[in-house]
């Protein structure tokens, strides 16, 4: 499994907390729609994911909307709707463990996760 986590500190896209927007993580999601127009066979899963304030489903449909705006973001580029999948985690896939600004930064992210042709 080959993934690319999108964030502002340069791997990973680390929205606000209630925010969609990309920020310097922007560029990954160029540069992975480059990769998707250039190859339109391959196909990529947007994993969305949260930090451990608010609910469950919060967190979830939080998850969500942060895929669904890289989503835009590549399929803006050209992507072909077809070659994307869009799941969200919420919570429930940290990456950083405590309950501080520095550990939910981390946590809130989408990553790009490339699947096998």
């Amino acid at each position: 499994k080959t993934s690319l986590i999108i964030s502002g500190t340069g791997d990973v896209i680390e929205p606000e907390y209630d925010l969609m927007a990309i920020g310097s993580g922007g560029a990954f999601a160029q540069a992975a729609a480059r990769a998707l127009v250039a190859n339109p066979s391959q196909r990529i899963v947007l994993e969305g994911n949260g930090d451990e304030r608010g609910s469950r489903e919060y967190n979830i449909a939080l998850g969500e909307q942060r895929a669904k705006s890289v989503a835009g973001k590549v399929k803006a580029q050209g992507v072909s709707s077809g070659q994307l999948d869009i799941v969200s985690y919420g919570e429930e896939k940290p990456v950083a463990f405590g309950s501080d600004e520095s550990a939910w930064e981390k946590n809130r992210r989408v990553e790009i996760v490339y699947q096998p042709k």
